[in-house]
């Protein structure tokens, strides 16, 4: 009948370490223990005041009853026959028999109805493409399990009551394996590890969960880095659950200090840190960045090993691909008057943010600048004009007059400049591709991979040069010489570089081969994008356009 009660036995041992100490109420902890199915206390008490619960075999009509420890309980809770209306909608079903179904959840997607959420949820749906689970009782017919709203995957779902309660029976003997793919944020230290730390009821927002000073259930979970963002502000964790308390990843994540990327409730300081960074990645972390990614089992009625793996919807692995994007930071080189200012101009025109190691060191040697304090107090007030600033035509006198005072300049003057560069890239790194004109990188010594990925060289001929530094800078044949020999060769920096560029012609000649460049960048990011999705195709993190959820079976062709 439609009406007709059933009910749903429940057994449990108080243990007062783990259930709210010695004196805690009968009623307390059963609603405690049914709070992930959502039972309400009154429900318990007025299940215990009918006689339907037991005390170490004995019945008992008393819910204030307090328990000491030890004890074995038993409560049988009245389920009344579904009356949930059944909704089309679209379900996608990775496996399906007789007995039981595994389904791909979609993220925004409630499990079951709810007080105040009697529609629009899965269970809705699943009653209108399996009108079998009619026949079970309650207002959540074949769940086993549950994922969170915002949490995408998979969720197995029993066909039978029978199946229901041998599923039920695996969940509670951990004979059911799950993991998910956790986007959380910044760089956990090491290489994995546990989390045992207890979960309970929030005490003061009961809508949450938490891990508290006393009490709480026990909760494990595993996690396994796989994958850190270059700029380390996410990683990609693989979370093992041995336990299913509500929220437990979410709150284990929270208590190690890496909230998963979009969760607002457990990382509400780092969600609106993160929102604040705007673009798409921001409006991609609009749900938590968690997916039931693989779950094995055995057949309760088959007695076959099976396995499911599900990639994530398009908003995870599309994070997951933005964040992964790494910044072309790009060197320009060349000798005194080949044109390198002029070819940073053209990239600086084409929207790329654009840096000037002689702009920095004319910044340095300005009044109050870092240089100009340094060298004078290597050297003296002799170092200073009268403003305040670097005494040009003093420092290009002992330059040309010896060696090692050029030296000891260098020393002093190139590590400004590189956190000059380091301060520039960093405002910078979230651009596609940033460009940096510093004449000496390749003599600096400083590591290529460390301060640019890539280095644009221009060669242009000796005469050219001269004329172009006679006419701009006022510099004699005997003032270039010396330059260019505190310099390597100009073909040697240009063997050293992935891009060259002749700066013998006019400005449009120079302007195309730039353009040229910018072209050949685009390709090498398009090339990396796509070298990077295939990556996380292959390892299950990520769906062709056309999904890719895989099973497999034992005895079976899966």
């Amino acid at each position: 009948m439609e009406n007709e009660q059933s009910l749903e036995r429940r057994q449990a041992v108080f243990d007062p370490t783990t259930d709210g100490g010695v004196g805690t109420r009968l009623d307390v902890f059963w609603s405690a223990r049914l709070a992930d199915l959502e039972v309400s206390r009154a429900r318990v008490r007025a299940a215990i005041e009918g006689g339907l619960a037991t005390v170490d075999g004995a019945d008992c009509r008393k819910p204030g009853l307090k328990l000491r420890g030890g004890e074995t309980l038993t409560l049988n809770l009245p389920q009344v026959a579904s009356e949930t209306v059944a909704e089309a909608g679209s379900l996608r079903v990775l496996y399906a028999d007789k007995e039981l179904a595994v389904l791909d959840k979609p993220p925004g997607l409630t499990v079951h109805p709810a007080p105040g959420l009697p529609e629009g949820t899965l269970v809705n749906r699943l009653l209108h493409h399996f009108p079998g689970l009619r026949e079970m009782a309650g207002e959540r017919p074949g769940i086993v399990h549950r994922l969170d709203k915002d949490t995408s995957g998979l969720l197995m779902v029993a066909l039978t009551e029978p199946v229901r309660l041998a599923l039920a029976a695996d969940f509670a003997a951990r004979q059911v394996h799950k993991t998910y793919l956790a986007l959380v944020h910044g760089r956990p230290d090491g290489k994995g590890g546990d989390i045992r730390l207890p979960i309970g009821r929030d005490p003061k927002y009961r809508t949450k969960m938490a891990v508290p000073h006393k009490g709480g259930r026990p909760a494990h979970s595993r996690w396994r880095p796989v994958w850190t963002a270059p700029d380390g502000t996410a990683s990609l964790l693989e979370v093992t659950i041995f336990t299913g308390r509500t929220h437990q990843i979410r709150v284990h994540m929270a208590a190690i200090g890496h909230p998963i990327i979009g969760d607002a409730v457990y990382g509400p300081h780092q969600h609106a840190a993160w929102k604040r960074r705007g673009g798409a990645i921001a409006r991609l972390a609009s749900r938590q960045m968690l997916h039931a990614w693989k779950l094995s089992f055995t057949h309760p009625v088959l007695k076959e090993p099976r396995s499911f793996t599900c990639p994530p919807p398009p908003d995870f692995w599309r994070l997951l691909l933005l964040l992964g994007r790494r910044c072309q930071r790009i060197g320009v080189v060349g000798m005194p008057g080949c044109g390198k200012s002029t070819l940073l101009a053209r990239f600086g025109a084409a929207g790329c943010p654009v840096f000037s190691a002689d702009a920095a060191v004319a910044s340095l040697y300005a009044p109050g600048g870092a240089g100009a304090h340094m060298l004078s107090r290597r050297f003296g007030d002799v170092a200073l004009a009268e403003d305040g600033s670097v005494d040009k035509a003093w420092l290009l006198a002992g330059m040309r007059g010896t060696e090692k005072f050029r030296r000891d300049v260098m020393e002093l003057v190139h590590p400004l400049v590189k956190g000059e560069l380091a301060a520039f890239t960093e405002a910078h790194i979230r651009e596609r591709t940033i460009f940096a004109e510093v004449p000496l990188l390749f003599e600096s010594g400083w590591p290529q991979g460390e301060i640019v990925d890539m280095v644009v060289g221009v060669r242009c001929g000796m005469d050219k040069r001269r004329e172009r530094l006679a006419a701009g800078r006022g510099w004699d044949d005997a003032l270039i010489d010396r330059m260019d020999g505190w310099q390597w060769a100009e073909e040697a920096k240009l063997a050293k570089c992935r891009f060259v560029v002749d700066n013998n012609g006019d400005t449009a000649a120079l302007n195309a081969q730039a353009d040229r460049i910018l072209g050949e960048l685009a390709r090498l990011r398009r090339e990396d994008l796509q070298a990077r999705y295939q990556w996380l195709i292959d390892q299950g993190y990520a769906g062709t356009r056309k999904g890719a959820a895989t099973s497999s079976a034992s005895g079976a062709g899966g």
